[in-house]
């Protein structure tokens, strides 16, 4: 069965380790994600956004995500990742997911504070435990999208959590969403990290966190991928965030273009061959890839 999100991110609180966050699109997706997880005994935590529920369906993924937790040894947990529509937002808390993200974070903090307590009292009534944002990091992925970034205040993120309720936060220290994030080289706010991180208690969440790591890069380009200019957050700057109170860490980018190097490499390099288990196999292969260095990277390999 899924775990609680809760559950395992307040053992990374209190451990100081981060768990990897990673969004899931189709089977083959969330098979590399999952087997990451086994070889490394990790605790992972499965996200659908809305645009993967408008793409998949709900339902399906929902049981992909459960069936995976019935197979696994490791502590899955099934995470709404940003969500906006109130009906998908219910939708989630009635199917069982293990948490639900409300980002209301393009609102002014008064109307945020409403709409993410709501969502506090729907959610905790079946168990369920929510992510709330505040501060809004830029860049665009999938249907989340912001013009700039606008940094976390942390006496306004003590307010916010004491009066919504909610389990974690995610936070603006630098980051962005999507793969172009910087035009310069990448620095995460350590220091705004660290006061946030004392006004509030609770695990804290970093969004637009991708490493959109070169090797992947250069071999989706090696076989036609148009990615000029790609840059993600370096793994020194993560580590630096994990140290310094970051739980949970959202990777969605890195898949993305980890699942494309593979699905071009195979065409390529086998354009007679139309099976699409051949095609989708080394796409899944460097998903697991990827996964692996992420846990690695955020300190929760050993910790199942």
């Amino acid at each position: 069965m899924l775990t609680s999100t809760k559950s395992i991110l307040e053992k990374a609180y209190r451990q100081n380790y981060a768990v990897g966050h990673f969004n899931i699109n189709n089977m083959e997706i969330l098979q590399g994600i999952v087997q990451a997880a086994e070889n490394l005994r990790s605790p992972i935590i499965l996200a659908t956004s809305e645009g993967a529920l408008e793409y998949a369906g709900i339902n399906f993924l929902y049981n992909l995500a459960l069936t995976a937790s019935e197979l696994s040894k490791v502590p899955i947990a099934l995470h709404l990742d940003h969500g906006k529509d109130m009906e998908n937002i219910r939708k989630c808390i009635q199917l069982g997911y293990s948490s639900v993200m409300i980002d209301a974070s393009h609102e002014e903090f008064e109307k945020n504070i409403k709409l993410t307590k709501q969502v506090v009292q729907l959610a905790h009534r079946k168990g369920i435990s929510v992510e709330a944002e505040l501060g809004t990091i830029g860049g665009k992925e999938d249907l989340v999208h912001s013009r700039g970034i606008i940094y976390t205040n942390p006496a306004k993120a003590q307010e916010f959590v004491e009066r919504t309720g909610c389990d974690f936060l995610a936070i603006a220290i630098g980051t962005s969403h999507g793969a172009y994030k910087f035009s310069g080289s990448a620095k995460l706010k350590i220091e705004l990290l660290k006061q946030i991180k004392a006004k509030t208690k609770i695990p804290l969440v970093l969004h637009g966190a991708s490493g959109v790591p070169q090797s992947i890069v250069n071999l989706a380009q090696k076989y036609g991928a148009k990615l000029s200019g790609v840059k993600g957050v370096p793994d020194s700057q993560i580590k630096l965030a994990v140290k310094n109170g970051i739980n949970k860490i959202n990777t969605d980018t890195d898949l993305r273009i980890a699942f494309d190097a593979g699905v071009r490499k195979a065409v390529k390099e086998h354009p007679e061959d139309f099976d699409p288990r051949h095609i989708l196999f080394p796409a899944r292969a460097l998903i697991q890839q990827v996964v692996e260095q992420r846990i690695k990277v955020f300190g929760s390999a050993g910790k199942v």
